[in-house]
């Protein structure tokens, strides 16, 4: 899977994605639903926000990073040996010396050369910034 498809088939949430919760719809209650009750016609809203060009930005990185460690490794993701590489722990890094370290003891156990990953990776990262939780406005 080339990075460019993923880029045109991958579909994130809307800039602006609503989910709206409505207390008493689609859920089973104790009995029936009567229309006149005033508890039962107040709504409850919330609204999560994403940032969709962080989500998208992120997504080709993790993809980039699948088919790197898998050139890196000779084998497919579900074979590939457990390597953990979190992108916000390395953003919470100061330096790029140090992200270079934790990035080559997250890969002691590949044989083949782990230099240019580790350089591409640390200019991909530059720029990012740490994903929080979403933002969650009630109404």
């Amino acid at each position: 899977m080339s990075t460019a498809s993923a880029e045109t088939t991958t579909q994130l949430p809307p800039a602006a994605a609503r989910v709206f919760f409505q207390p008493g719809v689609g859920c089973a209650g104790p009995g029936p639903m009567q229309r006149d009750d005033p508890v039962q016609k107040k709504q409850g809203k919330v609204t999560v926000k994403y940032d969709r060009k962080e989500l998208r930005k992120r997504l080709i990185l993790e993809e980039w990073i699948i088919e790197q460690l898998s050139e890196l490794y000779d084998c497919e993701e579900e074979e590939m040996p457990e390597v953990e590489i979190d992108i916000d722990d390395l953003l919470e890094v100061n330096s790029e010396d140090e992200r270079a370290i934790k990035l080559q003891g997250s890969l002691s156990d590949c044989y083949k050369p782990t230099d240019d990953f580790v350089r591409e990776l640390l200019g991909r990262i530059r720029g990012l910034r740490k994903l929080s939780a979403p933002q969650k406005k009630s109404f």
